[in-house]
């Protein structure tokens, strides 16, 4: 159970208590229906309170918050943590752990990490992901604690990528090319007009005759956009077996989620977090540094 205290504002004097939680604390509708239906969900100074009641300058608005149902089975293993408060948990995610449970995939996720974290200290064990990295992907992934950090995270916030791509590129550009989902049934995609629109931003930061390691960020966020422009562009990433080939310094797409931005979503403070590259992508950039 998590409570969240917010003191009125003069600027929501004499107003319905509504405008308060949709205009200030910008609650989502589906929390603000689950905590209507709760005995004490919503108080005001103490006291249980409707949504059309009048609030007033310098009133306590209190939030309780319970504890989702569901949630991953927990399990013994080692995160980095990068960040930690009573609303989120960021956590730089190893390149090979899978995000959530499928069919192929059952109590060896993050979402199991997650859990088996929470639970040692006695925290609800629901995984709230904002947002998500493929499987080969490692680096910054945001787990909200409650169902308003989530609702007010998602969508808002910036991530950084940094990606060792099979070419020489030489100047910073766009990739404006829609992707699409050929097969349904099948997670692979490809650059193609008939898809949704995807937007991709790198920057240069290193490059040889063979290889660039790039800074990345994106404007639209497709099902993986960046493998698929840069092979699109004729440079896979290197390891990406899916849209390249293998290569015996990396076993994955060298693909890495370095900074996170947002706004903190209770206190509105602006959180800044970096993860440096992880040795396997490190030990490659040094081969092909030799190489060139």
């Amino acid at each position: 159970m998590r409570e969240i205290e917010y003191i009125v504002e003069d600027y929501f004097e004499g107003k319905k208590l509504i405008s308060f939680l949709r205009g200030h604390v910008k609650i989502s509708v589906r929390l603000l229906r689950s905590l209507k239906r709760v005995d004490g969900g919503i108080r005001v100074n103490g006291s249980h309170a409707r949504t059309v009641d009048i609030i007033h300058s310098g009133d306590k608005v209190t939030l309780t918050i319970h504890d989702d149902e569901t949630s991953s089975i927990p399990i013994d293993y080692p995160l980095s943590v990068v960040f930690e408060d009573e609303d989120i948990l960021v956590i730089d995610k190893p390149a090979m752990l899978p995000m959530h449970e499928s069919h192929n995939h059952q109590g060896d996720t993050l979402a199991n990490a997650v859990s088996g974290y929470l639970k040692k200290k006695g925290k609800s064990l629901s995984f709230r992901a904002v947002g998500r990295l493929d499987k080969g992907t490692s680096g910054l992934v945001i787990c909200a604690l409650n169902s308003h950090a989530a609702a007010r995270l998602s969508g808002n916030f910036e991530k950084t990528y940094y990606a060792i791509a099979t070419g020489c590129y030489k100047e910073s550009g766009t990739i404006d090319k829609p992707i699409y989902r050929p097969d349904p049934m099948k997670t692979y995609r490809t650059a193609d007009d008939r898809g949704d629109r995807a937007i991709t931003h790198y920057k240069v930061l290193e490059s040889g005759d063979n290889y660039s390691l790039l800074e990345i960020n994106l404007e639209t966020g497709r099902t993986h956009q960046i493998r698929v422009h840069f092979a699109f562009l004729g440079t896979p990433l290197f390891g990406d077996r899916m849209y390249g080939k293998d290569h015996p310094f990396i076993e994955r797409q060298a693909l890495h989620c370095g900074k996170l931005n947002f706004l903190h979503p209770v206190t509105g403070k602006k959180i800044e977090l970096e993860a440096a590259l992880p040795e396997d992508m490190t030990l490659l950039l040094e081969s092909l540094r030799i190489k060139n």
